[in-house]
């Protein structure tokens, strides 16, 4: 008997649509400066610095009563854990089956969480929700993926996707065999969304013979940090019920919001306001505990689908039953975070406390990175409305452009290498959220540690001078050879 030797998957034999997608915030940048780091490890005194910071990525009390539910009966609990914090714990677990934290539960979560979920829902759009419009997910992620299993069918069809982008959405259109229809947004109007591009956008795409489907809109934005108007968001709602789109709102950053004269508005609020119901429009909301709330690791998420059959409601539950359920942590804090404590809870005035802690903080990393940028020579950065991004372009030299070239990369990538491996800085190169031709971009993260701040600035600012100042040189010494 003869054996194939050769490997059953290889690159040449994988889904070729695995191949075209990129996800740049954990690209090649994020992959050498783990080489860094490593190097720093094993011969620090080859770096000229001793840690690398990210800025690539967004990066309790109940949840632990819940793990571990014989502390709640201990004497010691009470001095360890607040009344509320008991309560509510033993509520959960009374809620799950099991009565545990280990067992498999419904594919779209505990029926009593996603009723608090869609309860959260009802108390910050002033509009019902119902639990079985709730999918509790594995963060936004997962259901950005199952939507998209269900909306595309073949390449024909088409997803509205803004640019700049959050690859995710282009990765998981073409992952799907669909086509990614960009609009773009305009950096010079502050990131805003001009409808009538859009709708250029799906004429042109209509008339390629595609069938657009759905269209994607990303408030507050990543990775541009604008915040959307009540009146913009209006026209989204009136445009995708004229042309029948499912709006998918992404809308994970809701809690941060940091210019003065802005404000978080739901689009199924904004659609009910506007007097459309289930039966005028399809709208899915998408929000997770990995930004606002910095629990990204737990994977805790939910969307709340309105406007669909009850028919089609029944294949979405078939597809999200093919991961048997949601992770329980997540549900839990999910649940948590559309149920915070109110006032006369015993825990309100320190959690009130902590978030606005926690809230002022970002405002002021915000700002200090806001400012930090549009002072540096040939840089141009939109104010910071909301989310956890800037995204300031960059007006470089001459020089450095042709320098990028001859390396066989672009203008962005080869800012981002240089700033990584002088300060241990990695930022994400602006190409990978397909920002607009002949412009240079990088995203930058909001620091979590509010320590790293100053010292991330100052590093910044002696690179960018010096890169400033190298390229710039070049430049005039090419001039004189020419002269």
């Amino acid at each position: 008997m003869s054996y194939n030797k050769a490997p059953s998957i290889t690159a040449e034999t994988i889904n070729p649509r695995v191949k075209i997608i990129r996800y740049a915030p954990c690209g090649e940048i994020v992959k050498h400066a783990a080489r860094l780091e490593q190097e720093i490890e094993e011969n620090p005194a080859s770096i000229p610095f001793q840690e690398i910071i990210y800025c690539n990525l967004g990066n309790p009390q109940v949840l632990s009563l819940c793990d571990n539910p014989a502390l709640m009966d201990r004497d010691e609990a009470r001095a360890l854990f607040s009344p509320c914090s008991i309560r509510r714990a033993r509520r959960i677990l009374n809620s799950i089956p099991s009565k545990d934290t280990g067992g498999y539960t419904d594919c779209r979560g505990i029926k009593c969480l996603r009723q608090v979920v869609a309860d959260g829902i009802t108390a910050r759009d002033g509009f019902p929700s119902t639990a079985d419009d709730i999918f509790l997910t594995d963060g936004a992620t997962s259901a950005i993926n199952l939507m998209m299993q269900i909306l595309i069918r073949s390449h024909e069809d088409g997803i509205l996707s803004p640019l700049p982008e959050y690859p995710l959405y282009s990765a998981s259109i073409i992952l799907h065999g669909g086509t990614m229809v960009p609009y773009n947004l305009t950096e010079d109007n502050g990131w805003g969304l001009e409808i009538f591009e859009v709708k250029r956008c799906l004429e042109e795409a209509r008339s390629a013979g595609l069938t657009v489907r759905a269209m994607v809109v990303i408030n507050p934005g990543n990775p541009t940090g604008q915040v959307l108007s009540v009146t913009n968001q209006e026209e989204i709602v009136e445009f995708c019920r004229k042309e029948g789109l499912v709006i998918l709102a992404d809308e994970v950053y809701q809690e941060n919001i940091y210019a003065e004269n802005k404000k978080f508005h739901s689009f199924k609020k904004v659609a009910r306001s506007l007097a459309y119901d289930e039966n005028d429009l399809t709208l899915v909301s998408l929000h997770s505990v990995s930004m606002s709330y910095g629990e990204s690791g737990r994977r805790g998420g939910y969307m709340e689908v309105s406007g669909v059959a009850a028919n089609v409601k029944d294949q979405i539950y078939k597809v999200a039953s093919l991961t048997l359920c949601p992770n329980i942590a997540g549900q839990i804090l999910v649940s948590l975070a559309m149920d915070p404590p109110k006032l006369g809870d015993e825990s309100f005035e320190s959690f009130d406390k902590e978030k606005e802690q926690i809230r002022s903080s970002f405002c002021k990393r915000a700002k200090t990175l806001e400012k930090a940028f549009s002072g540096l020579e040939g840089v141009t950065c939109n104010k910071l409305e909301g989310a956890l991004y800037l995204f300031p372009r960059l007006h470089l030299p001459s020089a450095a452009i042709r320098a990028a070239d001859f390396e066989g990369v672009s203008p962005d990538i080869f800012y981002a290498h240089r700033l990584l491996d002088a300060t241990g800085i990695a930022v994400v190169p602006g190409s990978g959220f397909h920002q607009a031709s002949g412009t240079i971009h990088i995203r930058c993260t909001i620091l979590p540690d509010e320590r790293k701040i100053e010292a991330m600035v100052a590093r910044l600012r002696a690179f960018h001078k010096a890169f400033m100042n190298e390229f710039r040189g070049s430049q005039q010494v090419m001039n004189d050879l020419r002269r």
